[in-house]
């Protein structure tokens, strides 16, 4: 199985409604957040590649245009928005575009990651 990875970045706000007043995540916050998407398949193309890169600037701009430097409980429509959340979010909008893509990463800090793999 062949497999590779692209990293996408971006910066943006939230709050996790719902938990306790004291919970340093239920006050209005941000992250530089870093979004990999992994792609992989038995076979390569008659190029040689999984995908080839540039195929996957949709995703860049997808990311740039609706959530860079927004609030994602507004773009998101939830009180939640987890790194989960945001890891499933964009498995699904990857997977009906490119369907060699097997997981998505999300980390709101250099030293936390979330994953979504079906």
């Amino acid at each position: 199985m062949f497999r590779i990875t692209k990293e996408f970045s971006f910066s943006a706000s939230h709050q996790l409604i719902g938990l306790p007043e004291d919970h340093q995540c239920a006050r209005l916050h941000g992250h530089n957040y870093v979004v990999v998407i992994e792609l992989a398949s038995a076979e390569l193309n008659v190029h040689g590649f999984v995908r080839d890169y540039g195929e996957l600037k949709p995703l860049k701009e997808y990311i740039d245009d609706t959530f860079d430097h927004r609030h994602l409980n507004d773009v998101m429509d939830d009180d939640l928005v987890t790194a989960e959340k945001l890891a499933r979010h964009f498995y699904e909008w990857c997977s009906v575009m490119w369907p060699e893509v097997t997981a998505v990463r999300v980390s709101e800090t250099p030293k936390t990651w979330a994953e979504y793999r079906p």
